[in-house]
């Protein structure tokens, strides 16, 4: 196949997630089904948290955090499947591709130190119960969520610097129903080798590093749990932390298996 030169290629064509015509409206029903339950979910949350003013907590003001960087991820990625279905249109723009997948990116990555942040907030109120009014305090919460938020959207930058300088593809189609940065470069002829070790060391070490400390957090907080005489005391300790333990599985699986699937294809 000949390669196309970047001048060429005014944008990408996104594959989506079915050819078959028959398809499209079951996908665009239950997409568009899923996305509104996500977005009333997650405004709620944030509005609760706002308004509330028993819900000015740590555990809260990151689960607000949360909920934000959820909206902007199906927001960025969701979007272009509405676009598809009604305009027919699989092109998406340079520029837009650009920006979906660097929204995409920074709130993955943001996420992951999230959930990080609320494993520590956890272990802070079980294990040093005594210190955790002043260990988390407005200040550190607030400095926290702003280094996360800050530190995300600079991170992403090489990612957006070294794919904008591709300057040659083997195809304009993305096998993908929105811009990620896998699939673009599995498509380039150009040398991917610095994307790769950014990829290697951001994708793989630094979330790495958050999943650890986030498993670290609740093996001292299981340690805890496991010293509570009381049945009760267990069991409302244990209830405190499940959510958080079942979406930092539910996150990291999903970031997984989509990775896995990039990768094989």
């Amino acid at each position: 196949m000949s390669s196309i030169n970047q001048s060429m290629i005014e944008g990408f064509r996104l594959k989506g997630i079915s050819d078959v015509p028959d398809l499209q409206v079951l996908i665009f029903l239950l997409v568009l089904l899923t996305y509104l339950i996500s977005l009333i979910g997650n405004l709620t949350i944030v509005l609760l948290v706002c308004l509330d003013l028993h819900l000015h907590t740590p555990m809260y003001f990151f689960l607000a955090n949360l909920s934000v960087i959820d909206i902007l991820s199906s927001t960025t990625t969701l979007n272009m499947i509405f676009v598809i279905f009604s305009t027919h249109n699989h092109t998406v723009s340079t520029v837009t591709c650009m920006t979906q997948l660097y929204i995409f990116c920074t709130a993955t990555g943001n996420e992951s130190a999230i959930l990080a942040a609320i494993g520590f907030d956890r272990y802070v109120a079980i294990c040093r119960p005594l210190h955790y009014h002043t260990v988390m305090s407005r200040r550190l919460c607030g400095l926290l969520a702003s280094v996360i938020w800050v530190s995300g959207f600079i991170e992403m930058v090489p990612i957006i610097v070294l794919i904008s300088r591709f300057t040659c593809y083997i195809s304009k189609e993305i096998d993908h129903y929105f811009c990620d940065m896998l699939p673009i470069r599995d498509i380039t002829c150009s040398d991917t080798s610095l994307l790769d070790l950014y990829i290697l060391i951001y994708g793989n070490v630094i979330l790495f590093m958050l999943l650890f400390l986030t498993i670290a957090s609740y093996i001292f907080i299981i340690t805890s749990i496991l010293r509570i005489s009381s049945s009760t005391g267990r069991r409302k300790a244990f209830y405190t932390c499940s959510s958080h333990i079942m979406v930092v599985s539910i996150f990291y699986s999903s970031l997984v298996l989509l990775r896995s699937n990039c990768i094989c294809k």
